[in-house]
């Protein structure tokens, strides 16, 4: 059955309008990182593991606006041919999440063992971990521009890839501090986990606004 136009277009809406919600979700777990982070620095631990549930609370309402999102899609059938790149671009940002709630796990198992960590690797931690979450921002400005036109999503996302990289270079400074550290080989291998997942959470922000580069042709 061929549908009119304004049909097919209001569907792009919606299917966007649920993806960019279930995009809030993501970047509200986000923006605790670097709380959590804040609270290992000064040796919080009842702050930290207080924002350890939040980030898991938030991780399981990522899950259930993924999930939604998949329903709508899939109620919204074959009107809209864009909707793997829909599923893509939401199933590539949930990683993000996930990413999240295992950096948060990993220091508070730090914090609970009261293994020492110099304070300059807590800081660049810091820092590093605010760059994640600037890279998570730059990603949600590009799928709020989707519906403006191709030109300045893309545009968006060509801050995506500047924000990723400066992740890119705290993160191998930050790996070979570690290395050249004098830490215990359980806090090492923690703290090396911890910033991979910083740094995938990046990437992953990074494939996720290539993933609405793509979505802004079909909008």
């Amino acid at each position: 059955m061929v549908l009119p136009v304004e049909t097919e277009e209001r569907v792009k809406r919606r299917a966007l309008s649920i993806c960019q919600e279930h995009l809030r979700k993501v970047l509200d777990v986000c923006r605790k990182v670097p709380q959590i982070f804040q609270h290992f620095s000064e040796g919080n631990v009842e702050g930290a593991k207080q924002t350890f549930t939040e980030i898991r609370a938030g991780e399981d309402e990522v899950d259930a606006a993924r999930r939604m999102v998949s329903r709508e899609l899939a109620e919204i059938g074959a009107i809209l041919t864009s909707r793997e790149d829909f599923l893509r671009f939401t199933n590539l940002a949930s990683e993000i999440a996930d990413y999240c709630e295992g950096i948060a796990f990993r220091l508070v198992e730090i914090m609970d063992r009261e293994w020492k960590v110099p304070d300059d690797i807590k800081e660049s931690l810091v820092k590093l971990s605010d760059a994640v979450l600037d890279t998570v921002l730059r990603l949600r400005e590009t799928a709020l521009t989707l519906s403006y036109g191709s030109s300045k999503a893309l545009e968006k996302a060509k801050e995506v890839e500047t924000a990723e990289r400066i992740v890119d270079d705290l993160y191998r400074e930050l790996e070979v501090k570690l290395l050249n550290s004098k830490l215990e080989i359980p806090t090492l291998l923690l703290l090396r986990d911890i910033i991979q997942l910083l740094e995938d959470a990046a990437d992953r922000a990074e494939d996720a606004a290539d993933a609405a580069r793509i979505l802004s042709f079909a909008m």
